[in-house]
């Protein structure tokens, strides 16, 4: 075999970065539509049983997500082992979700929008604590400034409110679902076991409606389906498509390019899309003092975004 001739050194504005722009344009493309789940959610939680929806929602996208995997992977019925390790991951999803659309029977797009940016550094603690992650700084600062932003935004920036705990129930609710949701992002590398991510996502998104199921219980069953509006079963069918298996794809080909802390950075501008959203529906705009926690939010990203590209090299 003849000696290979060297490679030219990629040129600044090459295939490389070309790529790199791409997968960036993606990663905004993912918050958008995840951004788009808070005022659908809103508009749409009083139609259904939060558990009955999101059981709906997860077993379309199982039912939707099963041919592809089957063409790629090959699907099997997993071992009694290995389907309590994906039960195991199902479970803080299926809470989280739940958890999302209850707490949207009491509270707002926008207060959701903000509090789920504390997940990027909750993920990291848990990520610390579980499998030995390291911090680092920025992911520090970016855990300190999400939290403040997201407080901001939930107490209008009134310190009374703070001290008093001046807070809805539906914040509360959608708090303790956000802990599920970190918890899931380390429980994903303690119970990996080899089998292709693809695989794993799609037993997981299967068991996630096998707990939906039960705690929907006999509401699913009771439902009167004839009285469901249009809306609603269009607005499950849209969740299912969009904001899970699309977004599961499309984050899969930027992690792989731009890294996961830089991917997930992008969830920091989730606050200021809902926003944006909002206005765009007709909803009245915030208090004004609100403003300045989305900005504290905005420049977490900064800082983890900053901090990633000295960590990831594609």
């Amino acid at each position: 075999m003849g000696q290979e001739s060297p490679q030219a050194a990629p040129q600044p504005g090459g295939p490389a970065r070309t790529g790199q722009a791409h997968a960036h344009v993606l990663a905004f493309l993912i918050i958008v539509i995840i951004s788009t789940s808070f005022p659908l959610g809103e508009h749409i939680t009083h139609g259904l049983d939060p558990a009955v929806m999101m059981c709906i929602r997860f077993v379309l996208a199982a039912l939707l997500m099963a041919p592809i995997v089957a063409w790629r992977e090959g699907l099997a019925l997993p071992t009694a082992r290995s389907f309590l390790r994906y039960l195991a991951l199902g479970a803080p999803i299926a809470f989280f979700f739940w958890c999302m659309f209850e707490a949207l029977r009491y509270t707002s797009g926008l207060n959701e929008s903000a509090i789920f940016t504390i997940v990027p550094g909750l993920s990291a603690l848990f990520g610390a604590v579980l499998v030995g992650e390291r911090l680092g700084l920025h992911r520090l600062a970016a855990l300190g400034l999400g939290m403040i932003g997201a407080l901001w935004v939930i107490f209008r920036g009134d310190p009374a409110r703070l001290f008093d705990l001046d807070v809805n129930i539906g914040d509360g609710i959608f708090l303790a679902g956000c802990f599920g949701y970190a918890i899931y992002s380390s429980l994903i590398k303690v119970l990996h076991r080899g089998e292709p991510i693809l695989v794993q996502s799609f037993w997981t998104m299967a068991t996630a409606g096998l707990w939906l199921l039960a705690a929907s219980n006999v509401k699913l069953w009771r439902t009167d389906w004839g009285e469901v509006e249009t809306v609603v079963l269009g607005g499950i069918v849209y969740l299912a498509v969009l904001p899970t298996l699309v977004t599961f794809f499309l984050t899969q080909y930027t992690t792989l390019r731009l890294g996961p802390t830089r991917v997930q950075a992008y969830g920091y501008a989730l606050p200021a899309i809902v926003l944006l959203l909002d206005l765009a529906i007709g909803k009245p705009a915030p208090p004004l003092m609100t403003v300045p926690g989305l900005a504290i939010v905005l420049l977490a990203s900064f800082v983890v975004q900053r901090g990633a590209i000295r960590e990831f090299r594609p």
